[in-house]
């Protein structure tokens, strides 16, 4: 059987896919993240996965490399990771009461034959009208610094949603697991 790369360092994204498998190493792919310019977030998450999955395949012969990426998009515009308080405050009142879209990559590439399987989910999140004082209250509590968004929807953000609409609820955290399964099946791999 192949190895099982995870081309990412993301905590959260190994925390899911241990759902699937138990056996996977992870290795940074060194890709520059940044949208190219005019580049639709939906566009970009794909290309970024793709990207990542590639990456981390450098001078692999015999492994599935597992790339994913997540643009959250706002009116037609990227929302990247806050990385300070004041920023993960500032996106998260301007989501407030409105739509954001999630947009997750994927890309599973066979380094055997070369071949890349891809699979792009888009999830609607709606999030409340919140006020300043529960926006400080969930940064100071999760600080998700590092979640594009300001959310971290498997912890506390929940309670910043009105509803959110999706075919895959852990695309939404990072790597949709449904696609995921479906392209490992197809490689060969037995999951369950």
């Amino acid at each position: 059987m192949s190895r099982l790369v995870l081309g990412s360092t993301s905590r959260y994204r190994a925390e899911l896919l241990r759902r699937l498998v138990a056996g996977f190493e992870q290795r940074a792919p060194g890709t520059d993240e940044t949208l190219a310019h005019g580049e639709a977030p939906s566009e970009g998450a794909l290309r970024l996965a793709v990207a990542k999955a590639e990456g981390a395949a450098r001078g692999l012969s015999d492994a599935l490399v597992i790339g994913s990426d997540q643009i959250a998009e706002l009116d037609g515009r990227a929302l990247g990771k806050p990385g300070t308080i004041q920023a993960a405050q500032a996106q998260l009142a301007d989501c407030s009461g409105r739509e954001v879209r999630f947009h997750t990559g994927l890309c599973l590439l066979d380094t055997r034959d070369g071949r890349r399987h891809t699979h792009l989910d888009t999830t609607c999140v709606r999030f409340r009208q919140l006020t300043d004082a529960e926006m400080a209250r969930y940064v100071a509590r999760e600080l998700p610094l590092d979640c594009a968004g300001s959310f971290k929807c498997e912890g506390l953000g929940i309670a910043l949603f009105e509803r959110i609409d999706s075919s895959d609820p852990t695309a939404l955290v990072g790597l949709p697991l449904i696609a995921l399964a479906r392209l490992l099946r197809d490689a060969g791999l037995a999951v369950p």
